[in-house]
């Protein structure tokens, strides 16, 4: 069963396309909006690699588990990622590779499972961002 969606992907494709703008003219997001492109952004990762085998982690805004493999029900699971907001959202968006964020120490990972290296970019940013309304689904 997929999970289930908190974040309407119109309302978080437009949160994500926020956060890139941002990005590229240096101007401070809203935290209210990076909330919601990391939500939208986590789910989608669960959603296109559903499993429960690895757990990421981006505090204070969320977490997910997905991709396949052995099922973890207690305590810290043994495949974990976790990082910081725009870090994330540049993985998400491909903004930054798996590589280069291990490589400079901006991802904390452990687990045979952990490395998302083919999992990212979750929504992968089209010259100009994603546009208003972008749906995932449809």
């Amino acid at each position: 069963m997929p999970p289930r969606r908190r974040i309407a992907p119109a309302a978080g494709a437009d949160a994500l396309a926020a956060w890139q703008a941002a990005q590229s003219s240096g101007a401070v997001v809203n935290r209210e909006v990076v909330a919601t492109a990391v939500r939208f952004t986590l789910e989608e990762l669960a959603v296109r690699h559903p499993g429960r085998s690895v757990e990421v982690r981006v505090p204070p805004y969320g977490a997910v588990q997905c991709v396949t493999g052995p099922v973890h029900r207690r305590g810290t699971p043994p495949n974990t990622v976790e990082t910081d907001a725009d870090t994330w959202l540049a993985l998400a968006s491909g903004r930054l590779t798996w590589g280069a964020a291990v490589d400079a120490g901006r991802v904390r990972w452990s687990g045979i499972r952990a490395d998302l290296s083919d999992y990212v970019p979750v929504v992968a940013e089209p010259p100009g961002g994603l546009p208003a309304g972008y749906d995932p689904d449809g």
